[in-house]
């Protein structure tokens, strides 16, 4: 097995400068919701980092799952969305980029709540092994990892970012 290393605090850092470009270049600031539960920290330390004083949104995909009957309601977190999402410019912030799936589930639960102007995704990595037409409109890496490999963004108690790469059976 190939050892993968992953700086997500530099990851982390590419991502706000991204993110900050974006915000200097269009004309009506947007929302930023994370997706449970790597999303949300990103979330809460981009608006700290950027000095935004909007709340943030939490969008989690329990409930709209196709594979519910296998996985359950998880512990992620719940959605939370303090502000009208009509017609609003909503960026969706997410750790991993896989298959799609979890992003098919977050729009439809955000779909439940209104119709937003515009959705923009961005992500630390985009892992490839799409299963659904999802891409994103910010990567910061790109990054290859066989099917039986998972990986995580971790949050330490200081709030710094590191990458779990798990190995799971076939």
């Amino acid at each position: 097995m190939t050892s993968l290393v992953l700086d997500a605090e530099a990851l982390y850092t590419d991502l706000l400068h991204g993110l900050r470009q974006h915000l200097d270049t269009c004309g009506q600031p947007p929302r930023l919701v994370g997706v449970a539960s790597g999303g949300v920290w990103l979330v809460q330390r981009l608006q700290k980092d950027l000095g935004l004083s909007d709340e943030c949104g939490v969008l989690s995909s329990a409930m709209h799952r196709d594979d519910f009957s296998q996985r359950g309601l998880s512990a992620s977190g719940q959605t939370l969305l303090p502000f009208d999402v009509n017609g609003a410019h909503l960026i969706v912030i997410d750790d991993v980029l896989y298959t799609g799936r979890t992003l098919r589930a977050v729009l439809n639960e955000l779909f439940d709540y209104g119709r937003p102007a515009s959705v923009k995704l961005m992500v630390l990595v985009d892992r490839g092994g799409r299963e659904l037409p999802v891409q994103a409109d910010l990567a910061v890496a790109r990054v290859t990892l066989p099917a039986t490999q998972t990986l995580a963004l971790v949050r330490a108690d200081d709030g710094r970012f590191s990458f779990q790469l798990q190995e799971h059976p076939a």
